[in-house]
């Protein structure tokens, strides 16, 4: 069953003349040449009509002013059968949207078309056409408000061609391609029938009809010879015609009109004229010979924006038919631009004429190429793609050849392969793109669903081929937000979006248009499995040359693990060093926790995570739920932290949020060191025992944060200060160290350990006080202040030691007398750093 797609007139605007009498389009800033000629239309408003001073006109008339030997028919939404500028050149037509009337226009813009090509000149009457003679055929296939089926655009086409037709002019169009328009197609040029269609207003694609191999596809273009903005362009188009006219309307009135539909039936008509000129010529040649005398606006001979260039009706009439418009194109610095989906004509010369041809794909993907021309001429056929590389290929006529190409300039070179072949041999070249096959193929099933990971994403795909519905699936296994949006680049795609979860039912989304994108609002998905389908409009089955981009916006909706939590007697017990993760999921949310202090202890709270644009407040309070104290974190920090001194006890901490949140979650730590001789670091240390004596003693310090920091290497500064404490040294004399100044905090510690011959400086003057202390010297400071001198008998109590060492007499005597063990292995390692423990054992043991 034929599916019926609505077709729209390709007029920009419908506009009668009282609207824009004062305000004409401006003329084409070229005007016409200064030449002689023989006919001239003398019509009232013929100085209106300055798009025929842009395609020359007049020099054409000099050879033609009409052609009563063919039909030309218009498919379109009929004509004014009154109008008396139009009614000498009008033959019987139908009315297919009521075969009981005659085609009369109630819309106006078959009218205004008709005039455009044949409005009767010198008739002291408004206008001139192209032709000032002519058979206008007026088929009536469009509905009043320009719109109709596509059966019946290819009712209309076939009734023209089947009631003798020579030209059917398409000034409507629609997006897609269907094999029945094909075929339509495909009949009319079989019984030598050119189609002249326009390609679209909507600054897009190139519409079909118009972007049919054989069919004539005709752009506007604007007053400054560039294309007109809306004018839709592409690999498709033939040529441009300007896109303001002025012309017939209903009601036997005039006006002005714009669009693609009003530049196709000036291309129809010179094609008429040319017919005239040339009357055995068959639609190919004078498709080619209107191409060939187009004036080139690109500058590189085509363009998908105007094609071969502006319809030159002049260059049409006078200048010779070319049989090949291409020459010369023997290499392939030569190649000449061609579209990748259009047919063309040339001719080979003989077997040592190459032609050379650059076609441009819009994508990565396959072009299709097929040659008509006589029985027993195969053809070479090198095709070099747009990375460089290079395959050749035979190709025999009638046949169809398949060839991969990338996105980019391909080139194709053509030749029969007889390279002694010396007879002139016609082909026609007939190009067809399409697209390359998306990497997530082969998923037109839902069982065959590609599997997509669940996150903020956008992937590309394609129709690349007949039936092709894509389908996706993400797992989903944590609730949350989905957005699902779906855009296009080409309006011959009017995209379906369909969203299913496993077990339930699916829901469509099919808002817009023809090149109009798809979106879904957020969509609250829980655990499973999520089917998304993406196809053009239902029960479009073609394929389509064009890319559509499928964009995820996924949050996931945290779950806290933590509820109910909402109030103080059901806080969350925490333990120290451990993470807890929450969310504030609603408004009057508040997440309570309990910790327990066993002893005095410095408890750190810290709340991390707080997501971006919310304020969180952490608050800590006692066992009687009296607030201690409070932070907040304002709109710009991340985290917040709060420090103190807890005796033992119960505690609570409440956090709150200005807003609630649950695409994120905060993370709450509490880190509590117990206090051990007021120092959180040495609690279960070796040292533990003599680091709490000594502080008792007042002979240590620890740094901030209550850290004593034990591992340390023991520095000569610090190791006076100790030692001169737990000595009780007074007395002190004056020292001049070159690295240790008056001001420095250890200088009265140096100055007291000096005097009591404890420490001294080295042979440079320097006293180097941040320079950590080895175990002999440790060991050397400590038997200096307990007045132990050494000696030198006996045998080494350390592997490691000889009794070449300096400091041999000291650790003998130390060793003797119980003041120093050394390592388990038997080892002092004297020159070892010594340790702030270490230092502090060896003093607690002389001490006590």
């Amino acid at each position: 069953m034929l599916k019926q797609t609505t077709i729209y007139i390709t007029a920009a605007s419908l506009i009668g003349i009282s609207a824009l009498a004062a305000n004409p389009p401006a003329a084409n800033a070229e005007g016409p040449q200064p030449v002689r000629i023989a006919a001239a239309a003398t019509d009232p408003l013929i100085e209106k009509q300055t798009y025929l001073q842009s395609i020359h006109i007049e020099e054409a008339w000099n050879q033609a002013t009409g052609n009563n030997a063919m039909v030309i028919a218009m498919v379109d939404t009929g004509v004014d059968l009154s109008h008396k500028d139009l009614i000498p050149n009008l033959v019987d037509g139908v009315n297919l949207i009521n075969p009981e009337l005659p085609p009369q226009d109630d819309n106006g813009h078959g009218t205004n078309v008709a005039g455009v090509i044949a409005a009767v000149a010198n008739n002291d009457r408004g206008v001139a056409g192209i032709l000032w003679k002519a058979k206008l055929m007026p088929i009536k296939a469009l509905e009043g408000d320009g719109t109709g089926g596509e059966a019946k655009l290819g009712e209309g086409i076939k009734y023209a061609v089947d009631h003798g037709a020579k030209i059917v002019v398409l000034s409507l169009g629609l997006n897609k391609y269907s094999s029945y328009m094909s075929e339509i197609v495909q009949y009319a040029e079989d019984h030598d029938v050119l189609l002249v269609a326009a390609t679209g207003n909507e600054g897009n694609r190139v519409k079909y009809p118009a972007a049919y191999p054989t069919v004539l596809a005709v752009g506007g273009m604007s007053a400054d010879k560039q294309a007109a903005e809306r004018s839709n362009t592409g690999p498709e188009i033939d040529v441009v015609a300007p896109w303001d006219v002025f012309t017939t309307a209903i009601g036997g009135d005039y006006g002005y009109q714009e669009g693609t539909s009003m530049a196709a039936p000036q291309v129809a008509a010179v094609a008429a004229l040319a017919w005239a000129k040339y009357p055995w010529m068959k639609p190919y040649e004078i498709r080619s010979l209107i191409r060939q005398t187009a004036e080139d606006l690109s500058g590189k001979g085509w363009s998908e924006s105007v094609g071969y260039g502006l319809l030159r009706a002049d260059r049409v009439m006078n200048e010779p038919y070319l049989e090949d418009m291409y020459e010369p194109n023997n290499r392939k610095d030569q190649a000449k631009a061609i579209s990748i989906s259009k047919m063309v004509s040339a001719v080979f010369t003989g077997g040592d004429d190459a032609d050379w041809y650059a076609l441009n794909a819009p994508y990565n993907g396959s072009m299709q190429l097929s040659l008509q021309m006589g029985p027993g001429f195969p053809v070479t056929v090198n095709h070099f793609n747009a990375d460089g590389t290079f395959q050749s290929y035979t190709l025999g006529a009638g046949n169809t050849l398949t060839v991969p190409v990338l996105k980019g300039t391909n080139y194709i070179q053509l030749q029969l392969k007889d390279r002694s072949a010396k007879v002139k041999t016609p082909y026609r070249l007939t190009t067809s793109f399409q697209i390359y096959r998306d990497e997530f193929e082969d998923n037109d099933r839902q069982y065959k669903a590609f599997v997509l990971p669940v996150r903020s994403q956008t992937i590309t795909g394609t129709f690349h081929q007949q039936n092709d519905q894509d389908w996706y699936m993400l797992p989903v296994r944590q609730s949350g937000t989905l957005r699902v949006k779906l855009s296009v680049d080409t309006a011959r795609m009017d995209p379906v979006l369909f969203i299913q979860k496993t077990g339930e039912k699916g829901t469509t989304i099919d808002q817009g248009g023809d090149g109009a994108g798809e979106s879904t609002t957020a969509i609250s998905v829980f655990p499973g499995d999520y089917y998304i389908r993406v196809n053009n409009i239902k029960d479009y089955s073609y394929p389509v040359v064009g890319e559509y981009t499928l964009g995820f916006e996924y949050e996931a909706k945290m779950i806290d693990p933590n509820e109910p939590n909402d109030k103080p007697y059901q806080a969350t017990a925490i333990r120290s060093d451990s993470l807890y993760e929450g969310v504030i999921g609603r408004e009057g949310d508040a997440d309570w926790f309990l910790l327990k202090v066993d002893a005095e202890s410095i408890a750190e709270l810290r709340l991390t995570g707080i997501p971006e644009g919310v304020s969180m407040t952490m608050a800590e309070y006692d066992s009687g739920l009296k607030q201690l104290r409070s932070t907040e974190s304002g709109y710009s920090q991340r985290e917040v932290v709060l420090q103190r001194r807890l005796p033992p006890g119960t505690y609570y901490v409440k956090l709150t949020s200005s807003e609630p949140f649950d695409t994120s979650m905060y993370g709450f730590e509490a880190k509590v060191k117990p206090l051990v001789g007021g120092f959180t670091d040495i609690y279960g240390h070796w040292a533990a025992n003599d680091i709490v004596q000594a502080a008792q003693r007042g002979i240590i310090d620890g740094y901030g944060g209550y850290l004593f920091l034990p591992d340390k290497t023991i520095t000569r500064a610090e190791a006076a200060a100790i030692i001169v404490r737990a000595f009780k040294l007074a007395k002190e004399r004056a020292v001049r160290y070159t690295d240790l100044k008056f001001s420095h905090w250890a200088y009265s510690f140096v100055a007291k350990a000096a005097q009591a011959g404890i420490v001294d400086g080295y042979p440079d003057g320097s006293f180097a006080p941040d320079q950590p202390v080895t175990r002999m010297e440790m060991t050397a400071m400590v038997a200096r202040a307990m007045k132990i001198t050494g000696k030198q008998r006996g045998v080494s109590p350390f592997s490691d030691v000889d009794d070449e060492y300096w400091g041999i007499g000291l650790l003998k005597q130390m060793k003797a007398e119980g003041w120093i063990s050394g390592f388990p292995d038997g080892t002092f390692r004297p020159e070892q750093p010594a340790t702030r423990a270490q230092f502090v054992t060896m003093l607690e043991s002389v001490l006590n």
